[in-house]
């Protein structure tokens, strides 16, 4: 009896043993903005097991309009966060060591919208004009435009007025802003939904005027790529990631119910996020993850000028890595 009882724990033990061998290793992701397509390519991933096949445990973290991810990423609060390049490279140089180690979205869906009643046609038509601006590192490229414009943002005279911008279109709605900050999946929309039909109003692209920059890459803590087990962790992530984000441009409609299952604040509406991850679509489409050196070269030209206050005073460097994006890709 006593042998068989010390075989029985000398098998659960080897079986506890083993089970802790092949726990899956935890990742925390934490978002730029609450639950929607923006992210449905994270939320595919985990919903289809594409991070559990890599042997992850990801626990995705809604951001929303006054959560930097920066900051939470500094705090320790993420493994790797989604963020555009203007607030990382700002950050960077301020002492937050962040790399970017992949970078789902090939192009940049930044846009002013102004409603065609105000007269405005041309960005010269901006000056003294009110302007709604996201902040929390989203101001950047807004910045850099107005500095290259010749545009003050501190509201005197021969500059624009800037009206901080919350989460949703009411400023351009409710008349308080001439033009608002929108993205082409989202906030223009939005817009469109409340009854503006596209000839009200006039866009501009932030690609259009030669100021897009980089959005929604992935980043983590240079620190952190001292470890070639987070190395190995992270390539597993961006590659079940872009595997999901693969998932979602051949699955549309699927993929924003996806994203819609996973929104706890019930905000979202199907109608809305089906708009919303055919425009998606368009952003990741041409990217395997990796990040192409001449869209950071032109990211960082764009940042280094715009007037006597540029985002960056220096280009950076260890700002990005291929050791990530080149072990996710070989497999």
């Amino acid at each position: 009896m006593m042998k068989k009882t010390i075989l029985g724990l000398l098998a659960t033990t080897a079986l506890v043993a083993a089970g802790a061998a092949h726990a899956a290793d935890k990742v925390t992701l934490q978002l730029k903005w609450v639950t929607q397509a923006q992210f449905a390519g994270y939320y595919v991933a985990k919903d289809k097991g594409f991070y559990k096949d890599e042997n992850l445990d990801v626990t995705i973290k809604p951001g929303g309009p006054d959560i930097a991810p920066e900051q939470v990423i500094a705090g320790g609060g993420a493994d790797v966060v989604v963020d555009w390049m203007p607030a990382a490279l700002a950050t960077r140089e301020k002492g937050v060591p962040l790399v970017n180690i992949a970078q789902p979205f090939k192009h940049s869906g930044l846009e002013l919208t102004c409603r065609a009643e105000t007269g405005i046609k041309k960005p010269a038509d901006l000056k003294g004009r009110t302007l709604g601006v996201w902040f929390y590192g989203n101001e950047y490229p807004f910045l850099n435009w107005m500095g290259k414009l010749g545009f003050k943002t501190d509201g005197s005279p021969g500059g624009v007025k800037v009206l901080k911008q919350g989460f949703n279109v009411d400023p351009l709605l409710q008349k308080q802003a001439d033009c608002i900050s929108t993205m082409t999946y989202n906030e223009y929309l939005q817009v469109i939904d409340a009854g503006y039909k596209p000839e009200q109003l006039v866009v501009f692209k932030y690609e259009d005027q030669g100021v897009a920059t980089l959005e929604d890459g992935l980043y983590v803590m240079e620190d952190k790529l001292k470890d070639p087990a987070f190395v190995d962790k992270m390539a597993r992530f961006v590659r079940a990631s872009m595997k999901g984000w693969a998932w979602a441009r051949q699955n549309s409609d699927a993929a924003a119910k996806i994203v819609l299952d996973n929104d706890a604040t019930g905000a979202q509406t199907e109608h809305h996020q089906t708009q919303m991850m055919a425009e998606i679509n368009k952003l990741t489409d041409g990217s395997d993850g990796k990040l192409d050196k001449a869209d950071y070269e032109r990211t960082v030209k764009t940042l280094l000028t715009g007037g006597s206050d540029p985002v960056i005073t220096k280009e950076p460097t260890g700002a990005y890595t291929y050791a990530v994006t080149d072990k996710a890709l070989a497999k």
